[in-house]
């Protein structure tokens, strides 16, 4: 019940001023903050003020007292604003929901809530996220990635890749604002990218000597997804761990990479042994020209010599044809018997045959030429190569006699 519809006069008197309802008239409003004044001072146990003149002394707080109860209040709300960014970190300052400042280490003060509020963010620590794997405590969630790890090549093939990005908050302002969930606008980003690049390259390519290249175009265009987002990140590395067909093929592709390991091996010892054999063949055909021209310019010299001496034999023989057909064929005859054995039989004279081993008696006689010290012997005439060919042209000329 109300308590202007209580039937007790007592009861009829406005509880906040002590007067009767009886005045229907709106309270003055000075009575009015008196009146307040002097029921919350009285919650703390201060004195009360003067109030009408028809009335008693209350024992409610005075007005300083208030005033310094509000201060206080006011102080420690103003204290709430405090705040230190630790080293590596940054401070974003919100003023009523909406980005207000970036602050640096140390200690700042802020307005207090409901006014300002500050979100930390380190942009030190360096961040990373796996495509296609889960390792340490991720495994448990590995389950899922069977997807995110088969990329198709530009022949047509499925690999298994799996790749590490490591990153850092670049702009804390763009991390916190411009992106609802950074880390998966990354991830995506980072898989549309790797595959984009592997999609454009060849299997045999990715899985041997185009790791290194694949890694450097990954990411140069996960960086540039990532600024026009404006996502405020940064690629530190990307690191492709691991990069091999699927385990269904596996053993296919591991013969498929042994015969290439075989076939580079052969061409490469037949490349050694080209270098070998080449340089030789090279210096054997360079000798064995070198012996051909030498043999003509000897050739050409010595049928010259022959022409020439010709020319001079048929002068002679003009001049004394019988004497020089004699002399021919005496030179041929010598040349004819003087390497073989000779025996002479002169049976004319009678029944008696005289044999006379002619090789035997000249074998003698040089025998004892050569025995004697002191004795000068001058040595037969050398067969030139100018004599030669004169005793070809007469014995010739014998024959033809």
């Amino acid at each position: 019940m109300s308590w202007d519809d209580s039937g007790n006069d007592k009861k009829k008197e406005d509880p906040w001023s002590g007067r009767k309802k009886e005045q229907q008239t709106p309270p003055d409003l000075d009575e009015l903050v008196r009146s307040l004044q002097e029921k919350f001072g009285g919650l703390f146990g201060g004195g009360g003020s003067k109030g009408t003149s028809n009335k008693k002394p209350s024992n409610g707080p005075s007005g300083a007292n208030l005033g310094v109860l509000v201060g206080i209040a006011a102080l420690i709300w103003l204290a709430t604003g405090i705040y230190i960014v630790d080293e590596g970190n940054r401070g974003v300052i919100l003023r009523f929901g909406k980005y207000h400042e970036t602050t640096l280490p140390g200690p700042h003060w802020r307005f207090p809530r409901p006014v300002d509020s500050a979100i930390i963010v380190n942009v030190d620590q360096q961040r990373f996220i796996e495509i296609g794997y889960r390792s340490g405590a991720n495994q448990q969630a590995a389950s899922g990635v069977r997807k995110e790890a088969l990329m198709l090549t530009e022949d047509e093939n499925i690999i298994d890749v799996r790749l590490a990005v490591q990153y850092r908050v670049k702009n804390p302002q763009d991390y916190i604002f411009n992106v609802r969930a950074p880390e998966v606008t990354l991830k995506q980003s980072a898989e549309s990218a790797l595959r984009s690049v592997i999609g454009k390259n060849k299997m045999d390519f990715v899985l041997t000597e185009g790791r290194s290249e694949v890694v450097a175009k990954v990411e140069t265009k996960l960086q540039t997804m990532l600024d026009e987002y404006e996502t405020g990140l940064i690629i530190l590395s990307v690191n492709l761990v691991e990069a091999q067909p699927p385990e269904e093929v596996q053993g296919a592709f591991s013969d498929a990479i042994r015969a290439r390991e075989d076939e580079q091996r052969f061409i490469n010892e037949a490349q050694a042994y080209s270098n070998e054999v080449i340089p030789k063949a090279r210096g054997a055909a360079s000798r064995i020209v070198q012996e051909a021209q030498a043999y003509e310019q000897r050739v050409k010299s010595e049928a010259k010599g022959d022409a020439s001496r010709f020319d001079q034999l048929l002068v002679q023989y003009e001049a004394a044809p019988e004497v020089t057909r004699k002399r021919l064929y005496l030179e041929t005859m010598e040349d004819v018997l003087g390497n073989s054995k000779k025996v002479i039989m002169d049976v004319k004279g009678g029944n008696n045959l005289m044999y006379l081993p002619i090789d035997k008696l000249m074998e003698s006689t040089a025998a004892k030429a050569s025995a004697a010290p002191n004795r000068f012997i001058t040595p037969p005439e050398k067969t030139t190569p100018d004599n030669t060919g004169r005793d070809t042209s007469y014995r010739d000329r014998g024959r033809g006699r």
